[in-house]
């Protein structure tokens, strides 16, 4: 990742797989927000291309018996820092990912509208890799530096903007760790 693209809202460096499961900001809206997810398909296991199908209509439901729950999703992210580091982008910065589902931030309901969805390929209670939390800052730090309405965007889990239905990125994501990240000079 060297750069993002603030007009097209495309991360240089990323491997670029569109997702159809995006749409127009409402008008006036802007990412404000950064949220943190885990994702790993099927649970438990690393580095297949379920999460790319997935995110792009493509998962065979007969492929696994858990694919079967959730085939009929229509469900992205903007980001996805794979577990060997490899960044995806499957949605444009400048539209809406369909991540956070029924959520709320600061009084805020939907906040798809406002925000910029990471997974990270990972579970909740399983430790994250080194080289995930390093691309993750680096993100971050592009995202306030890139997009003038994120200079000052909080970094939330999953769960904290959906505690009622999910727990992601879980006790296993090492905030402190992120933090000092972000605070060390680059």
């Amino acid at each position: 990742m060297t750069s993002i693209d603030p007009t097209t809202g495309i991360v240089h460096g990323a491997r670029i797989l569109r997702s159809p499961n995006c749409d127009a900001r409402p008008a006036g809206c802007r990412p404000e927000l950064i949220v943190v997810h885990s994702i790993s398909l099927p649970p438990g296991d690393f580095g297949g291309p379920w999460i790319d199908r997935f995110f792009t209509n493509r998962l065979d439901p007969d492929a696994h018996p858990y694919f079967q729950e959730i085939s009929g999703l229509k469900v992205s992210a903007h980001l996805l820092i794979r577990r060997d580091g490899e960044v995806v982008q499957y949605v444009p910065l400048t539209m809406r990912a369909w991540h956070a589902g029924e959520s709320c931030h600061d009084g805020r309901d939907c906040c798809n509208d406002f925000s910029v969805g990471i997974e990270l390929e990972g579970l909740d209670d399983f430790p994250y890799e080194d080289v995930q939390y390093e691309r993750l800052a680096a993100l971050v730090r592009m995202l306030r530096e890139s997009i003038g309405s994120l200079c000052d965007a909080p970094v939330v889990g999953h769960s904290d903007i959906a505690p009622e239905r999910k727990t992601d990125p879980g006790p296993a994501f090492d905030w402190a760790r992120l933090n000092g990240l972000l605070n060390a000079v680059a």
